[in-house]
């Protein structure tokens, strides 16, 4: 009896050692067919780069005149508003500048209007010069037909030569007073003419006082900076009472709405990498979360074709280096609207191929 139970239990043994055995292997066949499995349904299609970083059209706060800054009403990492009020600059200078620009346009007005009237009187005496010169011209013509009929009547002795002589003379005056009359006009005439050439000039004048005149509004107004758009303050370096230059940084605007990837992804890998497709998105300072994106955009070229020192390969010592293609990515709003994530983190990006536009072709099926 004891020997019947020491076999049945030697049995059993076996038997619990073949099931574990049977389990082990299950489990060890499923941990290699299930990424077996994942790259042919999936992985396969993703190509994947973990050079990829999150950037943004950051703008920089410059002024563009030069002043001390008088108040400013933003903090460091302060959320401002389009168009919100970031420095305000000593404006007293540019305040004086304006009025001066603005009396010297005033003025110079009122000189366009004493012209245009002095123009005006003119015009009056070219027209009473003119009605002159044709009284005087219609004299001359009766003065000129009484002194004909005085020669006639005279060769006929019917008038005394005395009243010739006064026919004559009458004549002489009238024709005088003609030259008088027509100088008297054409001097009219050119008085007209000289001060219209003296209003276009000074009309001329008149514009280049409004060039100057706008200008100096212009920087009066620039004297205010404000934010370009909505985004978080960074990189602030102004103080209050700081003298600042036209062109001088004094803080950057960081568009924590509109933020974007670029991507470096090798060249071998962009062969089925288009404008459209799906991206996975992961981003490292963001824990447990993933995102889905579009891809933009790829560059034109490398990054080292626009490097300061771009590479010379025309020597003997050669060493092929890959290079990397840019590609832009989206950001999904939802993202975004989180406000966790900050321009410069690192981000693992992974391209699926299967998304690709409808109608286009890779450089694979080429």
């Amino acid at each position: 009896m004891q020997k019947i139970l020491s076999l049945r239990l030697k049995y059993t043994t076996i038997e619990s050692r073949k099931v574990v055995l049977c389990i082990i292997v299950f489990f060890i066949m499923l941990g290699l067919c299930y990424p077996a499995l994942r790259w042919l349904t999936e992985w396969r299609f993703l190509v994947t780069t973990n050079d990829a970083y999150v950037q943004g059209d950051i703008a920089t706060i410059a002024p563009k005149v030069s002043g001390y800054i008088k108040f400013m009403p933003i903090k460091a990492n302060q959320m401002v508003k389009k168009n919100d009020v970031l420095f305000y600059l000593d404006d007293s200078d540019y305040q004086i500048a304006l009025q001066e620009a603005k009396v010297r346009l005033i003025t110079q007005q009122l000189t366009l209007d004493r012209i245009k009237a002095q123009i005006a009187a003119s015009q009056t005496n070219l027209d009473e010069a003119n009605a002159l010169k044709k009284g005087a011209l219609a004299v001359k013509i009766n003065a000129d037909l009484t002194l004909n009929r005085a020669i006639k009547l005279e060769k006929n002795h019917f008038l005394p030569q005395s009243e010739v002589d006064k026919a004559q003379s009458v004549s002489t005056q009238a024709n005088a007073s003609v030259t008088h009359a027509e100088v008297q006009f054409v001097a009219a005439k050119a008085n007209i003419a000289v001060l219209e050439a003296q209003y276009a000039e000074i009309e001329s004048q008149t514009l280049l006082l409004q060039l100057f005149y706008d200008k100096a509004q212009h920087d009066l107004d620039f004297t205010i900076l404000r934010a370009p758009f909505d985004g978080v303050i960074a990189n602030l370096s102004g103080k209050k009472g700081d003298f600042v230059a036209n062109g001088q940084g004094l803080a950057a605007i960081v568009p924590i709405k509109k933020l974007y990837i670029d991507a470096n992804y090798k060249e071998t890998q962009i062969a089925d990498i288009y404008a459209g497709e799906v991206v996975r998105i992961s981003i490292d300072g963001i824990k447990n979360e993933h995102y889905l994106g579009r891809l933009l955009s790829l560059a034109p070229a490398s990054s080292s074709v626009f490097s300061i020192l771009p590479p010379q390969n025309a020597t003997g010592n050669f060493t092929k280096v890959v290079r990397r293609i840019p590609v832009r990515i989206s950001i999904p709003s939802a993202a975004l609207e989180t406000g966790y994530i900050r321009a410069g983190m690192s981000v693992v990006v992974s391209v699926d191929t299967r998304t690709k536009p409808a109608n286009t072709i890779s450089f694979s099926q080429k």
